[in-house]
């Protein structure tokens, strides 16, 4: 049976609803990208669907980019593994509206880079249920629905995700205004030449990660330590020819905040180049953790060219 088309009404109510779908598939799957592929797909999910049997259309679409997406993340487990480097979310810029809700502590930190990094050690129904749960504020019984799973293993499947989660290190929540002082100070130490600034506003367990995808240079693991971390930055900001020809030109640096979160956005021209997010907690940066891969960044270079970002803090190499 051909399916009737779209009415206007049933049009607008999906498009009402898009932004927070690719918000919940955002954080199930740590890329704007997809995230926008998955929500597109739910799209003709329901432009196929007798849609006169759908009596909440809410929770049908949201039960569909769900299950997509967790189709998606064990597909994503295996590429992963043969990733060039190590593997960092697509940074989401302030402003986007793909960060979704930002009203309490949970929804804002399960969008941060370094919580969408630990989330790839859950197995993609514990990422479900606790994305559903503790982002968007679905009842157990809701999830339970969407997941085909009962109220009870819902319940279960959360408890083990908040476990491997959990990390004794609290974060330290920082407006915007904070946040470009803290990136501001930060840039200032690390373009001294000097370690010693940097070491002072470091964690002494600090990790720095950084994600070439292979297309630009990035260490290739994660290392750890104030003195590693400092050393490395150091380099980073040294003037050189090699590092101007990487990235097509001698970048501007801005203050600004990505994934709710203290950031240097790394700009050559009009195209972002890297977004360097800061993870700062009590006891002082916890992260730096750099996205590179050019693949990754289109979606920040078309936000940062809508966005008032003013004059950059300092132009390098």
């Amino acid at each position: 049976m051909t399916k009737e088309p779209l009415r206007p009404d049933e049009l607008e109510a999906f498009e009402a609803l898009r932004p927070r779908l690719e918000a919940i598939a955002y954080r199930l799957l740590g890329s704007a990208a997809e995230a926008e592929d998955a929500a597109q797909e739910t799209f003709l999910r329901w432009e196929a669907a007798d849609r006169e049997q759908i009596r909440v259309p809410e929770a049908w679409l949201t039960r569909v980019l769900t299950n997509l997406c967790l189709t998606q993340l064990k597909s994503a487990r295996a590429r992963r593994e043969v990733y060039v480097g190590q593997w960092l979310p697509e940074p989401v810029l302030d402003g986007d509206p793909m960060l979704g809700p930002a009203d309490t502590v949970e929804q804002r930190e399960s969008v941060s880079t370094a919580m969408l990094v630990l989330m790839e050690r859950l197995s993609p129904n514990e990422r479900a249920v606790y994305v559903l749960r503790e982002a968007f504020a679905f009842s157990h019984a809701e999830i339970a629905e969407m997941l085909d799973i009962t109220e009870v293993s819902s319940q279960q499947i959360l408890h083990r995700a908040k476990q491997h989660l959990a990390t004794e290190r609290s974060r330290t929540e920082v407006d915007r205004t904070a946040a470009r002082e803290v990136v501001e100070e930060f840039l200032a130490a690390a373009a001294t030449g000097r370690t010693e600034p940097l070491v002072r506003l470091l964690t002494s367990d600090a990790m720095g990660m950084g994600d070439g995808g292979g297309k630009v240079p990035a260490r290739p693991k994660p290392f750890f330590g104030a003195e590693a971390v400092a050393k490395f930055l150091r380099g980073l900001f040294k003037p050189s020819e090699v590092k101007r020809a990487a990235v097509g030109g001698s970048p501007d640096i801005y203050a600004w905040t990505a994934n709710g979160r203290p950031a240097l956005v790394i700009v050559v021209g009009d195209r972002v180049v890297g977004v360097m997010t800061l993870d700062v907690t009590a006891d002082g940066i916890a992260s730096v953790l750099t996205q590179a891969n050019p693949d990754k960044l289109d979606r920040a270079t078309r936000q940062w060219a809508t966005s008032d970002h003013g004059e950059p803090l300092i132009s390098v190499w």
